[in-house]
């Protein structure tokens, strides 16, 4: 079983970023190739309506192309996204779940933001695969089940510490979590305590804004 080490250190050859120790470095990163490719017509229609998504409180292209590609990498079947917004990142997870056979369950706060994702994944002909709840994701989130192959956080940045806690019961030993904008330690200290202290994770960053944590098994 490759490590989350390795596994990063591949991908970060593969897209020409750091993969470093967490908080070791600071600073964006150096490039990622190409724009994505379509490997068929179902990809591109994806692609396209990403392409035209107002991305609001979304994630940049790169860090997309991370979420499906560690998504796809894993083989996750269930995905947890706190944070929809306008869809962006739901879409790039959509990407690789097609793929998988998975499912996405996404959590967004704003009703107007959260019809937006749906009609983003009607155009992109995900909506069967992909279901957004509303409400506050602090409260939502305890409703569900799990378990989860992959999770990413990336809401009100001063509750990050208690998705991390209602939601770790929920991944899967082998499970991977993201935390979009954490860019320093300082500005999230208590999730990032959390997740440096745990003997059962594993964090690295990744790039300027995105931390990765495995849960061992």
């Amino acid at each position: 079983m490759m490590s989350i080490r390795t596994l990063l250190a591949s991908l970060a050859a593969w897209m020409g970023i750091c993969a470093c120790p967490v908080w070791s470095q600071r600073g964006g990163p150096a490039g990622y190739g190409n724009a994505p490719l379509a490997a068929d017509e179902a990809e591109a229609k994806i692609l396209q309506v990403a392409e035209q998504t107002e991305r609001y409180l979304n994630v940049p292209l790169e860090d997309g192309r991370l979420i499906r590609i560690l998504t796809e990498a894993i083989g996750a079947r269930q995905a947890l996204e706190i944070g929809t917004s306008t869809g962006y990142s739901g879409l790039w997870f959509a990407l690789a779940l097609r793929k998988t056979g998975g499912k996405l369950t996404t959590l967004e706060y704003d009703k107007g933001r959260a019809e937006t994702a749906r009609k983003n994944f009607r155009a992109a002909g995900v909506d069967s695969i992909v279901t957004v709840i509303e409400g506050d994701a602090h409260e939502t989130v305890t409703r569900l089940k799990g378990p989860f192959d992959i999770v990413f956080i990336d809401a009100d940045k001063p509750g990050y510490a208690d998705y991390l806690r209602k939601v770790l019961p929920l991944v899967r030993p082998g499970g991977l979590i993201l935390a979009h904008n954490i860019s320093r330690r300082e500005q999230n200290p208590e999730y990032m305590d959390l997740v440096l202290n745990n003997p059962n994770l594993e964090t690295m960053k990744v790039n300027a804004e995105m931390a990765v944590t495995l849960k061992k098994r």
